[in-house]
């Protein structure tokens, strides 16, 4: 075997043999290297997201599938301008027949609002005659008596256990609910079934009584004037349109009385699917 000769290269020659390549060669294979690792780096990363944590079986490969763009939840939820941009209802043509004959920057006398009222009814039934009060108050709550009959045959109910049977099944087939104080803790689990329509049993609206004899008062022409839950706005039937015009005046008249003409802002009489009649109130 020959002799093997060993050179050392002292940091002085290595330092030497640097200066030799100009800033500009070093700068260059600096930027080269780094593109090098970057590459690699990318490589590896694609494979780890292609395959994930899922083992994968021999002669398995990964196609990648193109999902498309991202949608959020913004694009998702229609904004405020995409509902506006539905525009106004569209009404046939009685309707706007109807609605020509009112003024709708007018307030009407009562006698004229429902002399209107019957004018403009367009349904081909005995539509109702509504009522719709915006007052100044929400909870604004009482109990009148009207004069005349509205049309409509109310089913007054005192509470008993077969009341509370048939609420245990679903059924609500009374329009007005009584009960005593005795009764009462026996209807408190149904108060999410009653407190939405207004039926639950309350001092408030003179429906929780002392004794039968009470419930005559809420037979035939009583009804309940409640505001919305979170509006105080109120809806109440007074009369059908083929009733005579006094009837429909006094039962209008009764309503504004049980509210209180200080308490509305503003009132409008409309028969079913008429047009709205805004009403002259405390003048």
């Amino acid at each position: 075997m020959g002799k093997t000769k060993t050179a050392f290269i002292s940091e002085t020659d290595e330092g030497a043999a640097k200066e030799k390549k100009s800033s500009k060669q070093l700068y260059e294979e600096k930027r080269l290297k780094q593109s090098a690792e970057g590459k690699k780096s990318s490589q590896e990363d694609k494979k780890k997201d292609q395959v994930g944590k899922m083992g994968m079986k021999g002669g398995e490969r990964i196609a990648t599938v193109d999902a498309g763009p991202i949608i959020t939840d913004e694009e998702l939820t229609p904004s405020e301008e995409t509902k506006k941009a539905k525009g106004p209802k569209i009404r046939g043509k009685k309707y706007k027949k109807a609605e020509s004959l009112v003024d709708k920057e007018k307030a009407y006398q009562l006698a004229d609002a429902i002399k209107l009222v019957k004018e403009t009814s367009i349904s081909k039934f005995d539509g109702t005659v509504e009522m719709h009060l915006v007052v100044k108050k929400v909870g604004t709550s009482t109990q009148i008596e009207l004069p005349h009959s509205t049309g409509k045959v109310k089913r007054v109910e005192i509470a008993d256990e077969k009341t509370i049977q048939k609420l245990k099944s679903g059924k609500v087939d009374f329009d007005v609910l009584l009960s005593t104080a005795e009764m009462m803790p026996n209807l408190v689990p149904f108060a999410k079934v009653l407190g939405p329509k207004g039926m639950m049993p309350n001092p408030k609206n003179g429906t929780l009584i002392k004794d039968k004899k009470e419930a005559k008062k809420f037979g035939g022409n009583s009804i309940t004037l409640k505001t919305e839950k979170k509006v105080p706005v109120i809806h109440a039937s007074v009369g059908k349109v083929s009733q005579k015009q006094t009837e429909l005046k006094d039962n209008v008249t009764a309503v504004i009385e049980g509210v209180g003409s200080k308490q509305i802002i503003k009132a409008v009489l409309t028969s079913t699917m008429g047009p709205g009649i805004k009403l002259q109130v405390g003048k």
